[in-house]
């Protein structure tokens, strides 16, 4: 493969990457904990979008439990927001263990 081929494969990759971005950015995620009670929403990148909080949960004489719920909430829409991202990137690079990290 000469210089111009390899030079355009990477380009091509490029705008494979920047595309497969923006379709994670635009995808949503949700996570959630306490059997539902707590859910928020994040888009692809995990940056939050919506907290929703059943009623039965706050109790003003036990906030440390919301504080948890909402807290692993985040978490688990967290960890579905970097697994797509990873399934996702891993299409456009055929599975590379690329030595840098994605930038999101």
């Amino acid at each position: 493969m000469n210089q111009q081929q390899m030079l355009r494969q990477v380009q091509q990759m490029q705008a494979a990457m920047a595309q497969a971005q923006q379709e994670i950015a635009a995808t949503e995620v949700t996570g959630s904990a306490g059997g539902g009670m707590v859910t928020v929403e994040a888009d692809g990148k995990g940056q939050l979008r919506r907290v929703k909080i059943d009623p039965s949960v706050v109790n003003p004489t036990d906030v440390e439990m919301l504080e948890d719920l909402i807290t692993v909430a985040v978490g688990d829409a967290q960890k579905k927001a970097a697994e797509l991202a990873s399934a996702e990137m891993g299409k456009v690079t055929g599975g590379l263990n690329l030595p840098f990290k994605l930038p999101f």
